[in-house]
């Protein structure tokens, strides 16, 4: 299961994306549990309509897609956003860049 996060708008208008991908069972373990914990047959079409200057996230994991103003990502949806982009940080830090070798 690949899980995305993509948050957008802010002051500067900036895009961020975020990814893992979930494919050993061990992974699934993980992270099935952040994703079923949201509420995604909760989140009403008008909730992708944010406020001036406020990111907009978009989430995906596997066939489920949400939309959700910054102030709507709370509880469960804040869990699996927080936990998106800091695993995704932590592999974007260990990758070799440009030729590195590692080990």
């Amino acid at each position: 299961m690949k899980i995305t996060v993509q948050r957008s708008g802010g002051i500067a208008a900036l895009k961020r994306v975020w990814s893992v991908q979930a494919t050993t069972p061990t992974d699934m373990s993980r992270w099935e549990p952040l994703v079923e914990a949201c509420p995604w047959d909760a989140v009403p079409r008008s909730a992708a309509g944010g406020q001036p200057d406020r990111f907009t996230y978009s989430i995906k994991a596997g066939q489920r897609r949400a939309t959700l103003p910054e102030q709507a990502v709370t509880g469960p949806w804040r869990v699996l956003v927080d936990n998106t982009r800091a695993a995704a940080e932590a592999a974007r830090n260990e990758a070799p860049r440009n030729g590195e070798r590692r080990g």
